[in-house]
């Protein structure tokens, strides 16, 4: 396989599928240019090298039609701000005359952002006719959209096929698989996953593929009372799978058979409903009022879970312990956000944060600077700790 960092673009046009979703205010300015950033390192291998870059991406969710709502315009403006002032030239459509010609017309040094690839249907389709219109764009192509990787659509798997000798990934792709190998691959012992969120049924895949690697897998969030549930606890108003109570109790009994000790909170900061303003008080997480709902893990949980974590050497950590969002119920989610950013700083632990919200909660504590590492992908992160081959990580290597 075709190693970025030994490949030469001089006087070639790359064709590179970034991820510009990025989140948009009112004034439709960039308010997180996190995924960005993530590209600056590829794009400028490319242009220093003497090539172009053809960048293109999706923003939202147009539903396969043009809607200037999302366009890309936004996120050129941010990339030229980000190189210094560098012009962006901005194609009025992914493929057609217009960007044929800005991609043809395109000189060593230079970059073209093309426009929402969503505008078209054929791009979630993975159409190849579609695929081939943006193939013929550019000379070699370069995946580097590690959160659009488990989605086999035209510009991140179909594409690949038109360059069988001419491919490979970016900085970021690189930088992603390598970082969740050392977890999946070579973690040291002992490796501890903290797992939040709201329902067991998102997580199953990953709970199910840990189990064979991780010693303690820690739950956090209202999925919580699902496995509390499944094992006679009273969790009140609490969000519950009652549907998967069958399939909480095999996780745990599964878990128990493998040696592997999955922590459930032993308390909860509850409330007598969803709301950022309601009064909070702690339970037992098994004994929780009938007219109260839990909304956080309470404080000895968290003295559990930061027990274990600061004894770790490998940590991973998806989904948050609580409505992080609110003060009243962002303890949870910070006081263990902590705890990981202290066993890595103090400890010396190789920890992983992937998922929206654990994202959004480590930056919203300040703490990205003190982990081992940040993932851009939500779901692609997810399927890959599942086992699952990703689409356009496969279509690379093939």
């Amino acid at each position: 396989m075709l190693k970025f960092h030994d490949y030469n673009f001089a006087g070639k046009k790359a064709l590179v599928r970034v991820d510009f979703n990025v989140p948009l205010d009112e004034n439709k300015k960039v308010t997180d240019d996190t995924r960005i950033r993530a590209a600056l390192p590829t794009i400028n291998k490319i242009l220093n090298d003497g090539g172009s870059a053809i960048l293109m991406s999706h923003l939202g969710r147009p539903k396969g039609k043009v809607d200037m709502e999302f366009s890309l315009k936004p996120a050129a403006d941010k990339l030229s701000e980000l190189l210094n002032g560098k012009q962006v030239i901005m194609a009025n459509d992914c493929i057609g005359e217009d960007a044929c010609n800005k991609a043809k017309a395109l000189q060593p040094g230079q970059i073209l952002l093309l426009e929402n690839l969503r505008f078209h249907k054929e791009e979630e389709a993975g159409d190849e006719g579609f695929s081939k219109c943006l193939a013929d764009l550019g000379d070699v192509y370069v995946d580097d959209a590690f959160g659009t990787a488990h989605r086999a659509h035209a510009s991140t798997t179909v594409v690949a096929k038109f360059f069988p000798k001419d491919k490979l990934f970016g900085y970021l792709m690189e930088e992603e698989i390598t970082h969740l190998n050392k977890v999946l691959k070579s973690s040291e012992k002992p490796f501890t996953a903290i797992i939040g969120g709201a329902k067991v049924s998102d997580k199953v895949g990953i709970i199910e593929n840990l189990m064979q690697k991780a010693d303690y897998i820690l739950i956090g969030g209202a999925m919580a009372y699902t496995f509390i549930k499944a094992q006679g606890g009273k969790t009140g108003k609490s969000l519950v799978e009652d549907d998967k109570l069958d399939l909480a109790k095999q996780l745990l009994e599964e878990a128990r058979t493998r040696g592997v000790k999955i922590m459930l909170p032993a308390d909860s900061v509850i409330a007598n409903e969803f709301n950022k303003d309601a009064t909070p008080s702690v339970a037992k997480s098994n004994d929780i009022p009938d007219t109260m709902m839990g909304l956080d893990i309470g404080p000895e949980a968290i003295k559990d879970y930061q027990d274990i974590l600061l004894k770790s050497k490998t940590i991973l950590w998806n989904g948050p312990m609580g409505v992080f969002e609110w003060d009243n119920f962002a303890n949870g989610t910070k006081d263990i956000a902590h705890a990981v950013a202290d066993a890595t700083t103090s400890n010396g632990a190789y920890s992983l944060i992937g998922g929206g919200d654990s994202v959004a909660a480590i930056h919203k504590f300040k703490l990205a600077d003190k982990v081992s590492y940040i993932s851009t992908g939500g779901g692609a992160m997810l399927e890959y700790l599942e086992g699952i081959t990703l689409p356009g990580i496969k279509a690379i290597l093939n």
